[in-house]
C-alpha cells in the first residue's frame, strides 16, 4: 500500500491556474486531481493511455473529432480511449475541479514535456 497526501503531493501548473497534483502515479495507473480555470482549454491533444475523466466540480466540455462536444457535470464521468485527439474546456466563470485517471499510468509531466517539443 502507498498513501499520497494531497498536501505534500507532487504538483505543478501547465498554465496560470491550471494546477494539477499526482494522486498516485504508477506505471499501471496514475491519477491528478486537477483544478481548471475559468473558461480555460487544453489544446487538442492525444496520448496512448486511455482516461476517464471525473467531474467534481462544475462543468466541462470534452471535444473529439469522432463525437464532437460532449457537456458533463458534477458526478460525471467520460471515457477516452488511448491515441483518441480531445481538448477538455471549463464552461464555467468560476473554477471547475475534477480527476483524470490514465490506464496505463503516465507521466506526470506530460503537460511539461509536451511543452517543450
Amino acid at each position: 500500500m502507498k498513501v499520497i497526501h494531497f498536501d505534500s503531493a507532487a504538483s505543478y501548473e501547465p498554465e496560470k491556474d491550471w494546477k494539477r497534483v499526482s494522486l498516485c502515479n504508477e506505471e499501471d495507473v496514475s491519477i491528478e486531481h486537477f483544478v481548471k480555470p475559468p473558461n480555460h482549454s487544453s489544446p487538442m491533444h492525444e496520448h496512448p493511455n486511455a482516461q476517464v475523466l471525473v467531474v467534481l466540480k462544475g462543468k466541462l466540455a470534452i471535444v473529439t473529432d469522432d463525437s464532437g462536444e460532449q457537456i458533463i457535470g458534477e458526478g460525471d464521468a467520460v471515457y477516452i480511449p488511448g491515441n483518441q485527439s480531445h481538448l477538455v474546456k471549463n464552461m464555467l466563470d468560476e473554477i471547475s475541479i475534477g480527476l483524470d485517471i490514465f490506464v496505463p499510468g503516465r507521466s506526470f509531466d506530460f503537460w511539461l514535456k509536451r511543452k517543450k517539443a
